[in-house]
């Protein structure tokens, strides 16, 4: 039932205040202005009788005399096989000059999946990046964020992912996007081909603050009714930073106590309860979620990395162009490698990382004008092809000619005897040329 309200008590920032009985944390509401304009706002808190709501578009024309009717129910995006090749705001609306999207509507911000229907994961998300499929493997289900800087490639890691993942559909959530990424998503979609099974909700750095909470949200609730229907979905969201600092703007405003560094203290729930989304459900599709958290200053401990880290399984870290091997950690790849991948996965995947760690110090120690020995100088060596042939995120090979392409730089660089690959392996895969 509506609930109709005509006396706005407060306006500060973003928010409103008006008092009002029976209604509920997050419903929506619709202000309806003396010019005729309208917009919505949602509730964000309620002490007793007085509602404070969160407007989504700019308060600038709202004053107290407007009407305010609760529509006693929660934001919602339209669902429907429509979606695929669209792209919308963060309110819902689309942004492509195409039509409305006729459909189901669903509520966002719902909880996560029935445990029940949850299984556990057993197999691999295809990405042709060496880096991630032969080191790292992305397993379908997973949450995993990429922890990096600004300025780093992390956008353009996305879109090569959502080129060439094996997923059925790809949802992209976008936050505080520039114009300049926001187009460079649709380009690469539409000339790589994949804007057929790709939807993007994407919220750019001029539009409303609250829009970009909601982004995730918007995403995520079609990426779960997608994978109800039998879809595996691949969510790509970025950058979830911008979306705690918009929570942070959003409870300052609000005259919230502020917990570490100035977010609210329920930060780690907001971020936990987006990405326990991810699910590979029994009988049905799957979600997998990759988010970018960048890192202010590079600093790992800061709230929202430090955060993220305790709720995702591992993460891709992303240092100067490159996925670095050390920093970076899937925990869920002992369920794939070498049970759904070849049998010569595990062993190689660690005999190249040791190595690649002992050319470290071989470098440090060329850099110190040390005499190098052999041993040193076949490291170097190594670590050049390495960096060129795997580390090179312009790399595009799937996981098996990426594990021959590993056994190659091997044996270009070492004897057999020197690798610390069981004698079977090296017998099996060795390149026999060399």
């Amino acid at each position: 039932m509506k609930k109709v309200y005509e006396r706005i008590h407060h306006i500060r920032g973003s928010l409103i205040t008006v008092t009002a009985q029976g209604v509920r944390l997050g419903e929506l509401a619709r202000i309806d202005q003396r010019d005729g304009r309208f917009t919505y706002a949602s509730v964000l808190r309620f002490e007793g009788e007085e509602v404070t709501l969160q407007v989504f578009s700019t308060t600038r024309g709202i004053c107290t005399g407007d009407k305010v009717t609760f529509l006693g129910r929660q934001m919602q995006v339209t669902y429907g096989e429509e979606l695929l090749g669209r792209r919308f705001s963060g309110s819902g609306a689309p942004v492509d000059g195409g039509p409305a999207i006729m459909g189901e509507s669903l509520d966002i911000g719902q909880p996560s999946f029935n445990p029940v229907r949850r299984i556990i994961p057993r197999q691999m998300v295809r990405t042709n990046i060496p880096m991630i499929d032969l080191f790292n493997c992305l397993v379908k289900s997973q949450k995993i964020p990429i922890f990096s800087v600004p300025g780093e490639p992390y956008n353009e890691l996305l879109m090569r992912i959502a080129n060439q993942t094996d997923a059925d559909v790809v949802v992209i959530g976008g936050m505080g996007l520039t114009f300049d990424h926001y187009q460079s998503f649709i380009d690469n979609a539409e000339q790589a081909g994949s804007i057929d099974k790709t939807v993007m909700f994407i919220h750019r750095a001029t539009d409303p603050t609250v829009e970009c909470v909601l982004v995730p949200d918007m995403a995520l609730a079609c990426a779960e009714k997608f994978a109800v229907e039998g879809k595996n979905v691949l969510c790509l969201l970025t950058d979830m930073t911008r979306f705690a600092d918009a929570l942070k703007e959003i409870a300052i405003t609000m005259d919230q106590v502020p917990s570490n560094r100035g977010y609210p203290g329920s930060l780690y729930s907001d971020l936990a309860s987006r990405y326990e989304k991810a699910v590979d459900i029994d009988g049905s599709g799957s979600i997998t979620i990759i988010g970018v958290t960048t890192m202010p200053g590079g600093d790992v401990t800061h709230p929202i990395p430090d955060n993220t880290g305790y709720i995702t399984e591992g993460q891709f870290y992303l240092h100067n162009g490159f996925i670095d091997p050390f920093g970076s950690l899937s925990r869920l790849k002992q369920l794939v490698i070498g049970k759904v991948t070849r049998n010569d996965h595990g062993d190689l995947a660690n005999a190249m990382i040791r190595l690649f760690a002992e050319s470290k110090k071989a470098k440090e120690r060329q850099g110190m004008g040390f005499k190098l020995s052999r041993w040193d100088q076949q490291l170097i060596k190594y670590a050049e092809l390495f960096e060129t042939k795997m580390m090179n995120l312009q790399v595009n090979l799937p996981l098996e000619k990426a594990l021959d392409l590993g056994w190659q730089i091997l044996s270009r660089c070492f004897g057999a005897q020197e690798v610390g690959i069981k004698a079977t392996l090296v017998e099996q895969y060795w390149p026999k040329s060399s």
